[in-house]
Order: structure tokens, then sequence, then C-alpha cells
């Protein structure tokens, strides 16, 4: 009993891990989809304010130019991420030596394992929309 014991709570850890790893790779490249964002903010207007110098276009037109630019590497990150949210992971199972005795005690603890990566799983959709 010990033993299976011992299994559940690394396997816990385990998902606790993994889940933590997901959610820092999501936050990773949020923050290098907005640095990116901002960068081609930042080169646009530097564009925008040399062709203003030289006379090739107003003023309004250049801030409807990096307007424009901004709103559509916007909605292609938009686009990208609801395609891969779109997507739902793959189902592993992890069968270990002992599953004729404990089979009882874990399919309770995978029904809740389950809800558990459920609600993970709409979490993370929820910090992908923000």
């Amino acid at each position: 009993m010990r033993t299976e014991f011992l299994i559940m709570a690394n396997f816990r850890s385990l998902i606790q891990k993994a889940f933590y790893l997901g959610i820092g790779l999501a936050s990773y490249a949020n923050e290098k989809a907005r640095m990116a964002l901002t960068e081609l903010e930042e080169q646009a207007q530097t564009l925008a304010d040399k062709m203003v110098a030289r006379g090739e276009i107003t003023a309004e037109e250049a801030r409807k130019y990096v307007d424009d630019l901004v709103q559509q590497a916007q909605k292609k990150t938009e686009d990208s991420s609801q395609s891969l949210s779109d997507k739902e992971p793959r189902l592993i199972e992890i069968i270990t030596e002992e599953e004729e005795t404990s089979k009882n005690l874990k399919s309770n603890n995978r029904d809740e394992l389950r809800d558990q990566v459920d609600l993970l799983q709409e979490e993370l959709r929820r910090l992908k929309r923000k």
C-alpha cells in the first residue's frame, strides 16, 4: 500500500511539473510575441518618421501606416494562437506494474486527474486569450 501511495505521489508531482512547464512556456511565448510586436511598432514608427521628414507622406498618413501595421501583426498573432488552441492535446496513459491490485484506486484518481487536466486546459486557454 505504501508503494502505491509513493507512485501516486510521484505521478501527481510529475503532472504538476508538466503543468507548470506548460504555463511557463505559454508565458515565455506570450512575452516574446509582445516584444516582437513592440519592436515592429518601433521600426514602423522610425520608418514613418523618416518618410515624413523627407516629405513623402504626411504625419496623419504615417500614423495610419503604423496603426495598420500593428493591427495586421496583432491579427496574425491572434489567428495563430487561435488555431493552436483549437487543437486538443492527445491523451497519454501511464501504466504501472501493480495495475491489477490498485485498479479501483487508480480509476478514482484517474477521473480526478482528468478533471484537473480539463480545468488546467481551460485556464491555459483563458490565459492565452489575455
